[in-house]
């Protein structure tokens, strides 16, 4: 990484001056900047950490080893990282998508450090499985990255509506633009490492109590991946459904996440 901090390179930065600290940690086509719409409602009260992937389009490509970044398990290292960095010592952590499997891994390393883990749109297996509904068969997901391939414009403006799920023409633009920051390569890359991992075995080693929010209907996670999350965590674990659809609610219905995020932090 050259002379630059792992802080410079992720971009992390924090606001707010509460004294719990929450951690934000964005999906796949996304960035920091995703969280936006819900930032102010949780200023009030709390220190909020916030930072890119190092797969994020806002994130210098020339930083992104795809050796390292062939497992999760490398972003969990540099949350970990990141959070010895800044001193933080206990936390919430806020994770979405592929994040929210990033968390989890994290707090399998250092329980101690995570009060609780928020898990949105969460799902540790998107490939269909013989007892198993992860809402993909193989040979769609191939498709998808064939399709990724061969004209990723075309393909953008075809995944970022289905995502987004409700009709927000604002936030399919916006979606599309974090999409389209990404260099085709690495989104193709992180796409193929996120579709190939299998962190079903993962979950029962999770003790850290997690809060489970779900759309009622996301075109990427069906519902019932939700209800296998809870069965098999091995700790505390509850899933909120949110009345709405759509695999990025933090865009789309940032009023509804909050309430989601208040109760959230509000249980014991």
């Amino acid at each position: 990484m050259g002379g630059e901090s792992l802080l410079e390179v992720l971009n992390v930065r924090i606001e707010g001056s509460g004294n719990r600290v929450i951690v934000l940690s964005h999906g796949f086509g996304t960035d920091q900047s995703a969280w936006q719409r819900v930032l102010p409602y949780l200023l009030r009260d709390h220190r909020v950490v916030l930072y890119d992937l190092a797969c994020a389009g806002s994130v210098n490509p020339d930083h992104f080893d795809f050796r390292r970044y062939s497992t999760l398990d490398a972003y969990a290292d540099d949350l970990l990282k990141i959070l010895d960095s800044l001193g933080v010592s206990s936390c919430v952590f806020v994770g979405h998508s592929v994040s929210a499997m990033i968390g989890c891994l994290a707090s399998l390393r250092r329980p101690n450090l995570f009060q609780k883990l928020v898990l949105i749109g969460a799902s540790p297996r998107f490939l269909n499985d013989r007892d198993y509904h992860g809402g993909f068969e193989h040979g769609e997901i191939e498709k998808v990255f064939g399709a990724m391939q061969a004209n990723y414009a075309a393909w953008v403006a075809g995944f970022a509506p289905m995502a987004v799920g409700a009709d927000v023409p604002e936030v399919v633009r916006e979606f599309s633009r974090t999409l389209f920051n990404m260099r085709p390569d690495i989104s193709l890359f992180v796409c193929r490492t996120i579709f190939n991992s299998d962190l079903r075995g993962m979950l029962s080693s999770v003790k850290t109590p997690c809060y489970i929010i779900q759309t009622a209907k996301d075109v990427s996670v069906p519902a019932s991946v939700a209800l296998y999350i809870k069965a098999h965590l091995g700790g505390k674990a509850t899933i909120d459904m949110m009345p709405t659809e759509g695999h990025l609610p933090h865009l789309s219905a940032p009023a509804l996440l909050h309430q989601a995020l208040r109760r959230a932090l509000a249980q014991r």
